[in-house]
């Protein structure tokens, strides 16, 4: 089961904790074959990467989405079981999560359940990220029921080396109760204009950095350093940052590297290791 318990420590992280990435899903891996190619470069500190196919995983295996895939898979193994497992940045990343749509709370119980499946029998994923979440107290209980059925799931499958997180895709701080639901909780997501002015909710402070991710688009590379005080000061453990935004054409601004990459990784990262 994923660890639910709250500490009763506050607590921000002061730069010495390890960001770390979460990548809420890039294009296909046919589409974007550099993109999944550097989640797999030694060194970069990696939490997690989605897997979306269609929306979820699809109506049978993609062999493109199946060799990412494998090769995560690998990375993390070579990573926990190379030369220097004491890494804890690499030995901890490269987990496989597939993605849910919970449409706000309408997705039917029954058919999440069934792409779970699909996402475990053929992607061998380690975990799953829960898009679209609800995030106000009505929609909890039906959340805490799915993340239960999940996390079973997870017990009982074939993971070599753990199960990996349940995500919540929420966007926005939601009533608190989520944080005994998941995990780790998404609190923002969405442009740098807002998230340079935004505020934490006071009840997370109550837990460690581990519990939540920040996905920024439209950070222009002067202020990346900026934007990373930000996320260390509201207590956010896992980032994405781009300078990419949603204008333009750009549908889905979390679907490719930013041009800053290499740089983010040497930042926030143990270093490229060859």
């Amino acid at each position: 089961m994923p660890y639910l318990t709250p500490t009763d420590t506050v607590r921000r992280t002061s730069g010495a904790e390890q960001l770390g990435f979460g990548v809420p899903g890039y294009a296909h891996p046919l589409l974007a074959p550099t993109e999944w190619a550097e989640l797999v470069r030694p060194g970069t500190p990696l939490h997690w990467a989605v897997l979306n196919i269609d929306s979820g995983p699809g109506t049978r295996p993609d062999p493109h989405c199946l060799e990412a895939a494998g090769r995560l898979r690998n990375a993390r193994a070579r990573a926990v079981h190379g030369d220097a497992p004491q890494d804890s940045v690499r030995a901890a990343g490269g987990r496989l999560l597939g993605h849910l749509d919970l449409a706000f709370g309408c997705r039917p119980f029954g058919e999440l359940i069934a792409d779970a499946q699909s996402f475990l029998d053929w992607y061998r994923v380690d975990g799953f990220y829960l898009g679209r979440c609800p995030a106000d107290r009505a929609g909890l209980p039906a959340v805490r029921r799915l993340t239960s059925t999940l996390a079973t799931l997870l017990e009982h499958g074939d993971r070599g080396e753990g199960i990996g997180p349940l995500v919540l895709g929420l966007g926005t701080h939601p009533h608190p109760g989520y944080a005994e639901a998941a995990d780790q909780l998404v609190t923002f997501s969405g442009p740098w204009t807002d998230y340079r002015w935004s505020q934490v909710a006071e009840w997370t402070a109550a837990h460690p950095p581990e519990r939540f991710a920040h996905f920024v688009h439209g950070v222009p590379r002067t202020h990346l350093e900026e934007a990373m005080r930000i996320a260390r000061w509201q207590g956010a453990g896992t980032i994405f940052f781009t300078d990419r935004d949603d204008q333009q054409g750009q549908t889905d601004p979390f679907a490719a590297l930013p041009s800053y990459w290499d740089e983010i990784v040497s930042r926030i990262g143990p270093g490229i290791s060859e």
